[in-house]
């Protein structure tokens, strides 16, 4: 079931770190958009939990000191640097085609130009089905400085590279404290600092990698949003420092009980399903179907037709042989999902 509980503690972290935030996503939503099977256009709010989702996959995936290492740290804020996109063009080269069109009275360097346009698409393209893969690619490198960024989007007097120093600074300065007090102390920090400006949600990610570092939660990431959610905003926002931190303590607490209660149900879950295996044939595909919901929080009929190859009507018979929970409530593009 670990694959199981680790997906479900991703996206309930996801839709979390939005709901902090003040924006609603629906966590059937949020798995549809995730498997390419939107029914309706996404929001920008969704977007937004979908790059949670991949940043924390992301984290996992890698070893446990990457992401406060140096080059974790650079690519999570996106200060990694990469190499540019094959077929980009260069200024001087587009300067030199015009040049040349206009001493020549020809358009010999049209096809040139309108070719690299083809070839920067593509090459975009392929970034992006590398990122929705879940592939681990590199920032590109703005071609802008911090301080050409708009206005109209960016606060030019939010000093981010001061700001994540200081931040920086805490963990040093933390360094020998137990580790759940650091973590807290890091979560009201980064708080307090207001690090970045579009990606408030990343500070309590890299906590929780901290966490995973150390030895406490060493295979999966805690879900530090989950655990806030539970805590009122009285509490989270409160004056005093002290009952800042204490609200960072309970959250962490509430997050390892939500964990503990979602392993919980998912035992119980699959304990129950089972017993719906006694007699069955040995060819039966039911064992194969409770496998593939315990791993992910819905399932689709297209996806059990790929992952069982069997008819959409297959599907739907061993779906209703193992009483599964209609998570949608729709008639079309239907999903389903245990208790």
């Amino acid at each position: 079931m670990r694959d199981g509980f680790v997906e479900r503690q991703h996206f309930a972290d996801a839709a979390s770190a939005l709901w902090l935030e003040g924006e609603l996503v629906h966590l059937e939503d949020l798995v549809l958009h995730d498997a390419h099977m939107d029914i309706r256009t996404p929001t920008h709010e969704l977007t937004r939990a979908h790059a949670v989702l991949r940043t924390r996959r992301r984290i996992l995936a890698q070893k446990p000191d990457w992401a406060l290492s140096r080059d974790g740290f650079l690519a999570l804020t996106g200060r990694g640097g990469a190499t540019p996109a094959s077929g980009q063009k260069s200024r001087e080269g587009e300067r030199a085609g015009a040049s040349s069109v206009e001493a020549d009275g020809r358009d010999d360097a049209g096809d040139d130009l309108l070719t690299e346009e083809f070839a920067e698409i593509d090459a975009v393209l392929a970034r992006s089905s590398k990122i929705l893969s879940g592939a681990d690619v590199p920032a590109r490198k703005e071609e802008m400085s911090l301080r050409d960024r708009p206005d109209l989007i960016y606060d030019l007097d939010w000093n981010e590279e001061e700001r994540l120093a200081e931040w920086q600074d805490v963990i040093t300065r933390t360094r020998d404290l137990p580790v759940v007090l650091r973590g807290a102390i890091l979560l009201e920090a980064w708080s307090d600092i207001e690090v970045l400006q579009h990606a408030t949600w990343l500070g309590p990610l890299l906590v929780a990698a901290l966490l995973r570092q150390e030895g406490l939660a060493a295979n999966h990431l805690v879900c530090p949003h989950l655990g806030a959610k539970n805590i009122p905003r009285e509490r989270r926002r409160a004056r005093n420092r002290s009952d800042r931190l204490l609200a960072c303590l309970d959250g962490i607490h509430d997050a390892a009980l939500v964990g503990l209660k979602e392993h919980d149900r998912l035992t119980m879950a699959k304990s129950q399903m089972e017993r719906r295996l006694r007699e069955r044939r040995a060819s039966s595909k039911l064992p194969d179907l409770i496998e593939l919901v315990l791993s992910r929080p819905l399932v689709s009929t297209g996806l059990i037709q790929d992952r069982l190859k069997v008819t959409k009507q297959g599907a739907l018979n061993l779906v209703g042989e193992l009483g599964l929970r209609e998570m949608t409530g729709r008639g079309r593009f239907r999903a389903w999902g245990v208790l």
